[in-house]
């Protein structure tokens, strides 16, 4: 692959796009998030622009018009895929230089309140009527068990205990344990169970295109298990959340009302304490307020007890 740096054609973006995302060592997910961020390139500067013609200022424009509002890591995400990229056409001899080396990434900050959805948003979304049924009882079911998104979509139909609503899922080293939902998630589930007995309770919307494992096909509809990557798509497609912020959030709600360590514990499926306590949200402002409020001596109004 060459270029107008050392010989006589300019190769275009895409085509050394396409050979960047054809490398056999790239992992799918680095696939499916450096091919986002190549096709906005592509249709911020044209497809058929010369790669080497991409200079600092474009690149830092394009990451401005794109990136500017977003979080820290996703600027610094969409940054390193576009180094990685330019580095690629250095080793391809498509351009001699990396137009991203003056821009800047983007300090973390670790804030677990910024990653809790707001009360009024979330119940909005509950009331959608537009949903359908199969993604609503994911997130509320996801939402309800305070449970890692891949425990919930890998339930089979079997492993319900519709009557107790309750379910035995497998976490974190092979661990097993019950989740629970509330009676709103218990009237989604027979829809979207629909009769079936067997096979995986979130199932994709088509048939798939290649073979799947056998414990990932329905039998009943010849579809596969529902991937964690569509079903991430969806719903930051439909909210701009991420499904793990339903777990999040579901936290912050059970320290907002007390729910003791040990009973937390058993929910969320952490084998340690300090874990759950320095990495998820505490109490929310307004639940430390509400409890100065409760608890001061000088309220003339005596409270119950």
């Amino acid at each position: 692959m060459t270029s107008s740096t050392g010989a006589d054609q300019p190769v275009p973006l895409a085509a050394v796009a396409a050979g960047f995302l054809a490398q056999r060592d790239l992992r799918s997910r680095s696939i499916t998030v450096y091919g986002q961020t190549l096709a906005r390139l592509a249709a911020y500067a044209g497809a058929d622009t010369p790669i080497d013609q991409l200079g600092e200022a474009e690149l830092q424009a394009f990451m401005d018009a794109y990136y500017a509002d977003a979080a820290p890591a996703t600027w610094n995400l969409n940054l390193a895929a576009l180094r990685s990229f330019f580095g690629y056409a250095r080793r391809q001899h498509a351009t001699a230089g990396d137009p991203t080396g003056p821009i800047e990434r983007r300090r973390l900050r670790r804030d677990p309140d910024r990653r809790v959805i707001p009360g009024r948003q979330l119940d909005a979304l509950w009331r959608r009527a537009d949903l359908p049924v199969r993604d609503k009882t994911l997130w509320r079911l996801l939402y309800d068990s305070a449970a890692r998104a891949h425990e919930i979509l890998g339930l089979d139909v079997d492993d319900l205990d519709l009557p107790d609503k309750t379910a035995t899922v497998t976490g974190k080293g092979g661990i097993t344990r019950q989740v629970n939902w509330y009676t709103h998630t218990a009237h989604l589930l027979p829809r979207l169970v629909d009769g079936r007995t067997h096979g995986p309770l979130f199932l994709a919307n088509r048939r798939p295109r290649s073979p799947v494992a056998t414990v990932d096909l329905d039998p009943a509809t010849g579809r596969a298990r529902l991937s964690y990557r569509r079903a991430a798509e969806v719903f930051t497609s439909a909210t701009g959340w991420t499904l793990h912020q339903l777990r999040h959030t579901r936290i912050r709600e059970l320290k907002d009302t007390g729910c003791p360590l040990p009973v937390l514990q058993k929910i969320t499926g952490h084998r340690s304490l300090r874990t759950l306590t320095e990495h998820y949200p505490g109490p929310s402002p307004q639940a430390v307020q509400a409890w100065y409020d409760n608890t001061d001596p000088d309220a003339r109004r005596p409270r119950p007890g």
